[in-house]
């Protein structure tokens, strides 16, 4: 996937003179009261960087010289709805209709260089504010209400040339926050762009540094990258750089070795191709698998983390990977708990991982009803994210077999969809409940209640709905042999 074209240099510097021309008139007001009470007021950030690649947005971030008490009283008489969670930092935020500001107190941070977290340290120029932001495309401001813009550290010409640079020494940069290295490979991802050598390079060797951050911050800056519009480029800034070393080593583990006597493919290379590939299959907004679904592209990208451990070398030149899904299962649930990812996401991306390869067979041998009941059952709620992974993850050069495979699984469909006219599969049940199996063998709650219910749903995934005069001719038999 190719990012579209930046505007060249000369058109970007032309919408810098109308940059404001976009803003909502209420902006003015509220910058009229800063300026009227003495102070600087500036849009900053990303807002101004999507203004010039075409991009609105209705919440709005601004640098002041106010200090965040003088903020927040002058945001009050521009909006009675304000919040300060941020006041540590001096950030005040405030909303109007659906209009949302923050703005934060001219920033001068120090970090102590054990952790990341800054001393805050309140600054009193724009310039000052803008040198310690994290590139040069998020360094840009836009003077209000003069309606001045203001490029101190080339920004535009980076955005034109689509480069990711700090604006001072990176290695100054990176020491002060290492996230900046992670939000290198993020803005690769969402924005397509290069990371300029000096500032990768700086990455490559600081990278151990990463390891003094949250598990939680990076993983918001790995959930943004892969739900970014190119993936691949943000996860090849990782691995590349030797950060994926450090937050998530399951990645660059996949560069198998191949030698000349034992072949198998690319596992790395085929790892960043299913995420790609399982992108494409993501749906609109009304779809099964509305996209950017970062469950699905955690799948993609972790479904093979089990071979590197199970790898073994065959006689007569072969590899095998056995049992790799469940090894891999276990280890996305590790890898996820260390990033501290939410239970449901652990348990929906393992569940995936475990499941990608059941499919396999049915390209060799048509299932029976039954077979194709328990994949329905087995995959529960991730059977439509299960379809995209296992379509996803044929890579292969051989055009005869990824047909194969194709026609298999459009015919597993199919038959998904027949059964489900004839009968409910996607939350299969036995015909008898709890109530009615005890009220049918004259006994009260216990465990032969449940070895009862789990024969007659065995029954169910064998031969389909029974109805419920034969559900109690075989449960009394079943009960029979039992005695």
């Amino acid at each position: 996937m190719n990012p579209p074209p930046v505007p060249s240099y000369d058109v970007l510097r032309q919408r810098a003179t109308a940059l404001w021309d976009a803003l909502p008139p209420e902006i003015f007001d509220l910058a009229a009261a800063f300026d009227g009470a003495g102070h600087e007021f500036a849009l900053v950030g990303g807002p101004v960087r999507d203004a010039f690649l075409g991009r609105s947005s209705s919440d709005l971030d601004f640098a002041t010289s106010a200090r965040p008490d003088e903020t927040e009283r002058l945001l009050r008489t521009w909006t009675r709805s304000t919040w300060d969670v941020g006041r540590e930092f001096g950030t005040i935020g405030g909303r109007r209709g659906d209009l949302v500001v923050e703005i934060t107190t001219f920033r001068a941070d120090e970090y102590d260089g054990l952790t990341r977290k800054p001393v805050v340290a309140f600054g009193d120029s724009l310039d000052g504010d803008l040198a310690r932001r994290d590139f040069t495309i998020n360094a840009m401001a836009v003077r209000l209400p003069a309606k001045e813009f203001v490029d101190l550290h080339g920004g535009l010409e980076d955005l034109a040339g689509g480069l990711l640079r700090t604006p001072i020494e990176p290695e100054m940069s990176f020491a002060d926050d290492p996230l900046r290295m992670m939000r290198a490979a993020r803005f690769a991802s969402q924005l397509g762009f290069e990371i300029e050598p000096a500032t990768f390079a700086a990455m490559a060797r600081l990278a151990e540094r990463i390891g003094i951050v949250s598990a939680e911050r990076v993983r918001d800056e790995l959930c943004k990258l892969l739900v970014g519009a190119y993936p691949r480029a943000g996860l090849g800034a990782l691995v590349d750089a030797g950060l994926a070393d450090v937050v998530l080593p399951e990645l660059p583990a996949l560069k198998l070795e191949v030698d000349e006597h034992h072949h198998h493919k690319d596992v790395y290379e085929h790892t960043l191709t299913v995420v790609e590939q399982a992108i494409d299959l993501e749906t609109g907004a009304e779809g099964a698998v509305p996209g950017p679904d970062l469950v699905l592209r955690l799948a993609a990208l972790l479904h093979d983390i089990g071979k590197p451990p199970t790898r073994r070398l065959e006689p007569g030149g072969g590899v095998s990977f056995h049992h790799h899904e469940v090894v891999g299962a276990k280890m996305t649930r590790k890898r996820m708990k260390a990033l501290r990812f939410d239970k449901d996401t652990i348990k929906a991306v393992s569940h995936l991982v475990e499941l990608h390869l059941r499919f396999h067979g049915y390209a060799d041998a048509r299932w029976s009803d039954s077979a194709v009941r328990r994949y329905v059952t087995d995959a529960g709620d991730q059977l439509e994210r299960l379809h995209r992974l296992t379509r996803a993850d044929v890579t292969t050069r051989n055009r005869r077999k990824a047909d194969r495979l194709s026609f298999a699984y459009d015919d597993l469909e199919a038959r998904i969809a027949e059964l489900r006219e004839r009968e409910e599969i996607d939350a299969i049940r036995p015909d008898l409940d709890g109530n009615q199996i005890m009220e049918a063998l004259g006994i009260g709650p216990g465990r032969e209640v449940g070895l009862a219910y789990k024969h007659l749903l065995e029954l169910r995934m064998e031969h389909g709905p029974l109805g419920e005069e034969r559900a109690l001719t075989e449960l009394k038999a079943w009960w029979a042999d039992q005695q």
